[in-house]
């Protein structure tokens, strides 16, 4: 716990600044923690003897964030993905080192991990600066209410098979504390409809926590206690970024088809 609150002081202060400048500085940053996630799944996926093309990975994943940070284009993003699948093909036409799982999970780390970071960077250009902050207030209320959910009234398992120390009452807690936290600071700062937000909430809770649940389904399989040891007290940058990798996409989607 001791490390998990050192690591919050210093972690939080910096996070606050990062949102608060935007900008080049925000893309910036993405990228060093797409990066470092990326080599988090590359090294776990290597425990099953696969092959992933790290290199391959880090140039697209910029690439793809640069894309998301200069220009606009829906068009682009496919484009992006049409060439990465045509360079991945010859490397493995050309390479006989490598196999289609091992293009696979290359391919698939950039948009589980590159791409779905990426949306900060989209929500970031909202113009409503605020809206930025809900990808972590979301995920970590859900993460924080449902550690004491699960401590206070924990016993039946949500996926003892994923996740044994997941209980049904720590995810019920988690949504609660999503949707109060949510409606509070759209109260206080996006003058919403309280029963939207109350919604956003609810759904993007469920949808965190299926973040969480889904890195730790990799873990599992790959069979690793956590993707790394970079931050104290967390593991990895996957680890304590997992949940987020699954909101920043829905407060994206969500504020640009419901809200305008």
């Amino acid at each position: 716990m001791l490390k998990r609150t050192v690591s919050a002081i210093v972690g939080i202060p910096l996070l606050i600044f990062l949102l608060i400048k935007g900008g080049i500085l925000l893309y910036l940053a993405t990228i060093i923690i797409s990066i470092i996630g990326l080599y988090e799944f590359y090294n776990a996926m290597r425990f099953k003897n696969y092959n992933p093309i790290n290199f391959i990975g880090y140039i697209l994943s910029i690439v793809l964030l640069s894309i998301l940070y200069f220009f606009k284009s829906t068009a682009l993003i496919l484009f992006f993905l049409f060439i990465s699948i045509i360079i991945l093909s010859g490397i493995l036409l050309f390479n006989l080192k490598y196999t289609v799982k091992d293009i696979s999970i290359t391919l698939y780390g950039i948009i589980y991990i590159s791409l779905f970071l990426g949306h900060i960077i989209l929500v970031s250009k909202f113009q409503n600066k605020w809206i930025i902050w809900l990808i972590f207030i979301v995920a970590w209320s859900t993460d924080t209410f449902a550690y004491f959910g699960g401590y206070l009234w924990g016993n039946k398992k949500l996926c003892p098979n994923i996740s044994p120390k997941k209980t049904i009452a720590g995810a019920i807690t988690g949504i609660i504390g999503s949707i109060l936290s949510c409606c509070l600071f759209g109260y206080i700062f996006l003058e919403q409809n309280i029963l939207l937000i109350a919604l956003f909430g609810f759904i993007g809770s469920i949808i965190s926590q299926f973040g969480d649940l889904t890195a730790s389904q990799i873990k599992r399989y790959t069979n690793v206690k956590d993707f790394g040891n970079l931050i104290p007290g967390h593991g990895g940058i996957l680890d304590r970024f997992d949940s987020i990798l699954f909101t920043a996409p829905f407060v994206y989607y969500f504020f640009l088809f419901f809200i305008r």
